[in-house]
């Protein structure tokens, strides 16, 4: 199968093989089939959630696109169709990664041009479009969707749609009331819902069946309902219903009886996700966005993560993070490697590369977590990399570039695997501290502990014993990767004179940059300069290694404590700025290879297919050929709100 699909703007769109679906039985080929329908129905939601203006923005533009019957090969038109997919990729009319609205491209005249001389009748919101029409081209309207700016009032400075006149006051005392008294095992309140100040009372408007985005959830639940017949065991069967109460009821306590189910259930192939999850949408850290996926295990590669879950609590033990710190008792730790069969809402069309769940800090402590690495999805990334010179450009070295091509695909997922298994599922809070006390902050620290877990045990001899890596090189092209990304090539996905904003960037950069300035005076790493070109130069790895394990420490006592002013200066200090000089010249470098910095994937088609007499007799696969075409047809077939 051929993974490349197409490339505009700073975007490529890329195809996910299903690999070893044809040796599924039919009864879970048909599971996946009706728990894909349910991934699809909630896309409006995420669309929502992410702008109040984006569900308008994209049916005008659709409607633009579907019946303008103009020069569609003029500049103007292939200008505003590049527009449409890009908000296609986003959700919404910012950028995935920045979060800056994206700018048109084309003027609130051209625009109106191209809407005079479209068919309109068919949009709902006629009255508004002069409206739309200004916050598409005027770049000061919904300028940033999720700001981290601390020096700002962060819900009045993010064009998010979780909170509606509400101040980053009103909203954190509202939701510290609300917690108070609740206890150790308290759900997480304000997860479900949009937070809305109406005649000076601050109020929940709740998503579930008879609510907010009750159109889209009561589809999600009707398409849950025809799984169940087909689900591979009884507890599978209850985690659907408990998953359809919660959505019934909006009770987040419901929410997290399901969570506990879902995270048991360890002996079926066939497994999903589905609801309000991550909260990095949000600045504060509190409100869900809504996401899913349907996978599958791959067999073969899930005994290498079984093999950490099983070993969890020797890695937890010689952590070397505070003992107070540590979980006495490591409790189910499951692991497994997936190939994901269906994306939706907030993993799709960029989707992440592994997962670990529930997010509940007492569930994880209580019952344990269960994490993925999504196999089919890292190697659709390393088959698109194959021959286009990034590494050949930004390594140091002919060694490390062979290194990188030896190991650095397995050692990529072995990282994954140490980060969601055991990273995301290490540690403890101490009594009374909560993940929301480090507030904007939190996501990033989150991530950098769990980086900085994959990070210290890369290089463990305990992977050697257990037959995960076939020799310490591998943890050594894991360490250059990670400065190399860190340091360098991920610059390439900031704009000139911007900050680093997305979460994921910022823990990368803060890890590599602690490590660089505190290494200086032993020569740990360093850069170095051939024909006018920056390197970054790792001269030891075990100190190195050592390093990642104080930053650790450091970085899990922040988030045991809620130490909220020292995560803000480690972030800070080192996770946000940018060398100007350096990154002009990345951007330069990188500009010659013509590689988009980002990427996404189109789903496969799933059908059934019937003999005379009704009776399903196979899912068929057919892989989607154009981008256009299925984000259409996902907008005329799975639009509810």
């Amino acid at each position: 199968m051929k993974v490349f699909a197409e490339k505009f703007a700073d975007l490529k769109i890329l195809r996910y093989e299903l690999i070893g679906f044809e040796n599924l039985s039919l009864q879970q080929k048909k599971y996946i089939y009706y728990l894909s329908k349910a991934v699809l129905c909630g896309r409006d939601i995420l669309w929502d959630q992410n702008n109040k203006y984006n569900l308008k923005v994209r049916k005008l533009a659709e409607i633009i696109y579907k019946t303008y019957p103009g020069d569609r090969e003029s500049e103007l038109f292939q200008q505003f169709h590049i527009y449409l997919k890009r908000i296609w990729f986003a959700n919404g009319m910012h950028h995935h990664y920045s979060m800056d609205k994206i700018l048109s491209g084309f003027s609130a005249e051209e625009l109106k041009q191209l809407i005079s001389d479209s068919d309109l009748s068919e949009f709902k919101h006629i009255d508004e479009v002069d409206d739309l029409v200004d916050v598409i081209t005027n770049p000061a309207r919904e300028k940033k969707r999720v700001s981290l700016d601390s020096s700002k009032d962060l819900l009045e400075a993010s064009a998010m749609n979780y909170y509606r006149d509400v101040t980053q006051e009103e909203a954190e005392e509202f939701y510290k009331t609300k917690s108070q008294g609740a206890g150790e095992k308290a759900p997480p309140f304000g997860l479900n819902s949009q937070l809305v100040k109406e005649n000076e009372e601050l109020t929940e408007i709740v998503w579930k069946v008879d609510g907010k985005y009750g159109k889209p959830i009561e589809q999600i639940c009707y398409w849950l309902e025809q799984a169940i017949p087909f689900a591979e065991n009884e507890l599978q069967q209850q985690h659907i219903r408990k998953l359809i109460e919660f959505y019934q009821t909006g009770d987040l306590k419901k929410f997290d009886d399901y969570s506990i189910l879902w995270m048991k259930e360890l002996e079926g192939q066939v497994d999903f996700i589905n609801g309000f999850i991550e909260v990095y949408g949000d600045p504060l850290g509190i409100k869900g966005s809504w996401e899913s996926i349907v996978n599958y295990k791959d067999l073969e590669g899930t005994k290498r993560a079984t093999i950490l879950s099983e070993n969890a609590s020797w890695f937890e033990q010689h952590s070397p993070v505070n003992e107070a710190f540590k979980k006495k008792e490591v409790k189910g730790v499951s692991a497994k490697v997936i190939h994901v069969a269906m994306l939706g809402g907030d993993c799709y069309p960029h989707t992440p590369i592994g997962i670990n769940l529930p997010n509940s800090d007492w569930i994880r402590e209580v019952y344990g977590s269960k994490s993925v690495t999504i196999e089919n999805i890292t190697k659709s990334y390393f088959l698109d990399s194959l021959g286009n010179g990034l590494i050949e450009e930004f390594a140091d070295s002919e060694q490390e570039v062979e290194r990188a091509k030896k190991y650095g695909y397995k050692a990529g997922n072995l990282h994954v695997d140490l980060h969601e298994c055991l990273g995301h599922g290490s540690g403890k809070m101490m009594p009374g501290a909560k993940p929301e006390d480090l507030k904007n902050y939190y996501s990033t620290i989150e991530e950098t502990r769990a980086d900085l877990f994959a990070l210290y045990y890369a290089m463990d001899e305990k992977l050697l014993e257990l037959g995960l890596v076939p020799s310490e090189e591998s943890g050594m092209a894991e360490y250059d990767s990670y400065l190399r990304v860190g340091l360098i090539t991920q610059l390439t996905r900031v704009e000139p004179g911007k900050d680093i904003e997305e979460s994921h960037m910022r823990n990368r950069q803060l890890i590599a940059r602690w490590c660089f300035e505190h290494g200086k005076a032993e020569n740990v790493v360093k850069w170095i300069k051939k024909d006018g070109k920056t390197y970054v130069k790792i001269n030891d790895y075990k100190k190195l290694r050592a390093m990642f394990g104080t930053l650790l420490a450091e970085v899990q006592r922040i988030k045991s404590e809620g130490d909220l002013k020292a995560a803000a200066k480690l972030v800070e200090t080192y996770g946000v700025k940018v060398d100007a000089n350096l990154h002009q010249e990345v951007l330069e470098r990188f500009k010659k290879l013509n590689i988009a910095p980002y990427a996404g994937f189109m789903n496969p088609e799933l059908s059934l297919n019937e003999n005379e007499q009704g009776e399903v007799i196979a899912v068929e696969v057919a892989y989607a050929e154009d981008y256009t075409a299925q984000m259409l047809s996902y907008s005329d077939n799975y639009s509810f709100l």
